[in-house]
């Protein structure tokens, strides 16, 4: 599922973005394109006042003039004195369609500007000219213009063609340019949105691992202590008045067990949701210590295990913070202490002030947390020794401790105990 989803995404994101990334470059290239187009038209016109300017002063065209106009600005340049062409020697000379291109060019000029360049003119008539696009046999565009400058004794007529292959061929290398940048980008784009994606799905595949883990890990906690309730009950039938009692107390601590297994749970269900809140005001840790301290009194003495509290000499600052949800987190440490401490171990309580802010510790000298499980014990239902048989817990107390110590914007971690044992630390 998470495969075809994280294909979809990526085409998605990648044609999304890639949509925007051509109509960016299509608006781009438009533009550019008529900048180019801009700047060959002026060109063109600068070349054509350049030529008429020269016509309408001298008196004397020079053969070289005309050629070097024609040869240095890619131009074709007829000129005519009083209709009879002035014959020079060119580059353009030897282009098979020029008498071609200057005949479309003459012809257009009269039939659709009206300036037929053959009819005689008299001295008396203004200089005029007439420029103009046109397309050629084989398609190819050109700008053209006619013009006729009277003199004494007669008149001047030019006609004067501009190539646009130079302006279609940067055209189309443009637009090549930005076909490849655009395939590029497109490229670019699917490849980051393939990673971006993967990076996004990641945590949701990751948490529903862990949530088919978790439902699994639960359905098989829960089996364990319905399966001894059902044993017990069918054995409660058959047993006889002397035997009811302990069968009946059978059921009741695996009830007892099942509720707690399923209040964690539900604690966890809720942090995960979000909707788990807590209820903040001002606490003196050292009396929540005090209070944890004689309640766990009582179960320690009865493993045999010596539980002790170390306070501060000097006032501890006051800490705000949901005072029932951190004993509910300091009574999973001190009950996983006692779990796993032996019999004539010790477990220490204490709390300390640093850095402005209270230090808890709960310190046993049980068989410690080997290093490459030490994050991994906050993790639901994982136990550090898996033939450990204590039915007290499931593995989700120190995950229920962590989420309270996280809504309380602390921090909770384990250290090695000197010389033995482990040290859960919880810093609010």
């Amino acid at each position: 599922m998470f495969e075809r989803l994280h294909r979809q995404m990526t085409l998605f994101c990648a044609a999304v973005t890639g949509i925007i990334l051509v109509v960016m470059t299509l608006l781009c290239l438009f533009l550019s394109e008529a900048s180019i187009r801009q700047n060959h038209y002026q060109s063109f016109l600068n070349e054509l006042n350049s030529v008429i300017s020269y016509l309408e002063n001298q008196t004397v065209i020079s053969n070289q003039w005309l050629a070097k106009t024609e040869d240095d600005n890619r131009l074709v340049l007829d000129v005519y004195d009083n209709g009879a062409p002035l014959l020079y020697n060119s580059l353009a000379a030897i282009q098979p369609e020029r008498e071609k291109l200057v005949e479309q060019a003459k012809r257009q000029a009269a039939e659709e500007y009206g300036l037929d360049i053959s009819l005689p003119v008299s001295n008396s008539v203004l200089s005029k000219y007439t420029e103009f696009s046109m397309k050629g046999e084989e398609g190819r565009k050109y700008y053209a213009a006619a013009a006729v400058f009277p003199k004494s004794g007669g008149a001047l007529s030019a006609v004067l063609v501009y190539s646009l292959t130079g302006q279609e061929w940067q055209v189309f290398l443009q637009r090549l340019l930005f076909l490849g940048v655009d395939l590029l980008g497109i490229g670019g784009l699917i490849l980051f949105s393939w990673i971006f994606t993967g990076k996004m799905l990641g945590p949701l595949e990751e948490s529903r691992k862990k949530q088919a883990q978790f439902v699994a890990a639960a359905s098989h906690e829960l089996r364990s202590p319905l399966t001894v309730m059902l044993s017990n009950l069918s054995a409660l039938q058959k047993a006889g008045p002397k035997d009811r009692g302990r069968f009946e107390e059978n059921i009741k601590a695996e009830g007892n067990r099942m509720s707690r297994l399923i209040d964690d749970m539900l604690a966890l269900a809720n942090a995960d949701s979000r909707s788990w809140r807590i209820t903040k005001a001002t606490e003196e840790v050292d009396t929540l210590i005090l209070e944890l301290y004689e309640h766990y009194q009582g179960p320690a003495r009865e493993r045999g295990i010596a539980l002790s509290v170390r306070l501060p000499e000097r006032v501890l600052p006051e800490c705000v913070c949901d005072g029932g949800r951190i004993q509910q987190a300091l009574s999973v440490l001190l009950e996983n202490a006692l779990s796993y401490t032996p019999q004539g171990g010790c477990v220490e309580l204490s709390v300390e002030e640093k850095s402005g802010r209270c230090l808890i510790s709960v310190q046993d000298n049980g068989p410690g947390v080997p290093d490459g499980e030490k994050l991994r014990i906050f993790d639901r239902f994982y136990r550090t020794d898996k033939s450990h048989q204590n039915k007290e817990h499931f593995g989700l107390g120190l995950c229920v401790a962590r989420e309270i110590v996280d809504l309380h914007k602390g921090k909770l971690w384990v250290e090695d105990t000197p010389g033995g044992g482990a040290t859960f630390c919880m810093l609010l």
